[in-house]
């Protein structure tokens, strides 16, 4: 039974198995409150020749489709929204459809993501918390997590995951959230490597898509 007032961990849905190999670069972003505009803003600032992105943004069901294709029309990187399994190729975004979970795969040295249903996870579904720990589990240390605006804490135990296990950690700052709580919340809990504006997000992920940002030794 959906319940929303239940805080159901992530455990429910996907079991924690963390890649420890090397692999493709892969980039996830996860926000609420604000969050649509905020991403709007990053995605359109992106060029080509980048990682696949993978985005969880709580967002109705029904809403969500709309919302990628009005990214798809101002930015130069296509944009699809997760509905049936799909390959996740560079220079392209996929989005979480509104009311379900976003999950990856790999398969040899490919990405593939597909939409699943299920309890909310976090108090949320979409949860970035389910999408960050399937990207540590795919991914690991290949990849960039982001946190963006939004009330709350989901997001929070995932990206602690991907953080433990050496991916880059990105949260957005408190200046430019209209609100601030997921972010916070991962910093809390020691899960970020840096804290930036939202001005400064895409140039983020330019460097790790060209190799310049690194976790320290």
């Amino acid at each position: 039974m959906d319940n929303p007032n239940e805080k159901y961990h992530p455990d429910l849905i996907l079991k924690s198995n963390p890649c420890k190999s090397e692999g493709r670069k892969l980039i996830a972003i996860g926000a609420s409150t604000g969050g649509v505009e905020a991403i709007t803003k990053i995605i359109q600032m992106l060029p080509t020749n980048l990682p696949p992105i993978v985005i969880t943004q709580h967002i109705p069901e029904g809403f969500s489709t709309s919302f990628a294709n009005r990214l798809n029309r101002i930015s130069s990187i296509k944009v699809f929204e997760v509905n049936d399994k799909i390959h996740l190729r560079n220079s392209c975004v996929y989005l979480a459809p509104g009311g379900k979970h976003l999950l990856l795969e790999k398969v040899a040295s490919d990405y593939f993501a597909k939409s699943i249903d299920g309890e909310r996870i976090s108090r949320h579904k979409p949860s970035v918390d389910v999408m960050f720990r399937s990207v540590n589990n795919v991914a690991g240390k290949n990849a960039l997590a982001i946190i963006m605006t939004g009330m709350g804490d989901d997001g929070s135990i995932g990206i602690k995951e991907l953080y433990d296990n050496g991916a880059y950690t990105i949260a957005q700052d408190e200046s430019s959230c209209v609100v601030f709580g997921m972010p916070k919340q991962a910093i809390a809990r020691g899960a970020v490597c840096e804290v930036v504006g939202l001005d400064e997000i895409p140039e983020k992920i330019i460097q790790f898509s060209s190799g310049n940002l690194k976790r320290g030794k």
